[in-house]
């Protein structure tokens, strides 16, 4: 982190896991958004896209608190009367506890970019023969992990892709997928493979959720050296069976329900696998990850 603040790529945030980026940091981000767009413009993908919050009826829906009450975030706002505001105010000023006169709304800040996916297509009904691919693209995600490591940040920019349909259908889809980013990530030159993984579940039930996601190899990550002895996941690419279509209605033509499965790219630390790999300053990185980012 000092590193990258020292360079001027990162800029801190007043908080734990909340930073701000350079023009250098984010014109390397867009620049993979666009890479995985292109490696993605053959699939036909309906692009979709939806603000960093969700109803808070959909991490109820989907059993979130279940496994991850630890990652949430909340939306709090004020609904008193005058007094209440100027008390608050006045709390506020002395550094003291406001929140207290707030309340929940009905709004969380979304944990991943494909949440708001699954009911907004639910919403149209049975799926079409052949199922739907969806790019919600790029956008915020929010998780409770205060950290002063650059790569666990609590608001960071994930780029999905959400395979909806048949079992064989999403199951192979998420193997082409696998190949496909390995191969890309390879191209910009990093040191990747693919792992089997699990979420970071919460609790001893949690414990046994993991065993048996990795048993069923529901998860997989791409790893790549960024700091520390272990590789960093940067990708995901994860198998949900019938979890999100169960618990918002998604069904096939022939009424069964449907599998879903998402690959999403941690656009930060791919940002920083490539500042780590090939040098803090992108003018001086190797031809072929420049070409791939079609860098000037």
């Amino acid at each position: 982190m000092d590193a990258l603040v020292e360079h001027g790529l990162l800029v801190p945030g007043g908080a734990a896991g909340i930073v701000g980026r350079s023009a250098v940091f984010e014109d390397i981000r867009e620049r993979f958004d666009a890479a995985v767009s292109r490696a993605a413009a053959g699939d036909g993908a309906e692009r979709m896209s939806f603000p960093p919050v969700l109803p808070r009826r959909y991490l109820e829906d989907t059993g979130y608190l279940h496994s991850f009450p630890h990652l949430a975030g909340t939306v709090f706002a004020f609904e008193g009367g005058e007094q209440q505001g100027i008390d608050m105010a006045s709390m506020a000023d002395r550094h003291e506890d406001w929140t207290a006169l707030q309340q929940a709304s009905d709004l969380v800040l979304t944990p991943a970019v494909c949440y708001a996916v699954y009911p907004a297509v639910a919403a149209r009904g049975p799926l079409p023969g052949g199922g739907v691919t969806i790019d919600p693209g790029g956008a915020f995600a929010f998780r409770h992990e205060p950290s002063g490591d650059p790569t666990r940040l609590r608001m960071f920019h994930m780029r999905e892709l959400v395979r909806i349909g048949a079992p064989d259908e999403v199951a192979a889809w998420r193997a082409g997928w696998c190949d496909r980013a390995l191969a890309l990530l390879q191209r910009l030159g990093l040191q990747v493979r693919a792992e089997v993984a699990n979420d970071p579940f919460f609790g001893r039930a949690g414990r046994m959720l993991a065993r048996a996601q990795r048993e069923q190899e529901l998860k997989l990550e791409l790893v790549v050296p960024i700091a520390g002895p272990r590789p960093t996941a940067v990708a995901s690419l994860n198998l949900h069976r019938e979890h999100f279509a169960a618990a918002h209605g998604l069904t096939l033509a022939d009424g069964r329900t449907a599998h879903t499965a998402c690959l999403g790219f941690g656009h930060e630390r791919i940002v920083l696998a490539l500042l780590r790999t090939h040098g803090l300053d992108p003018r001086g990185w190797p031809p072929g990850p420049r070409h791939e980012l079609e860098m000037p």
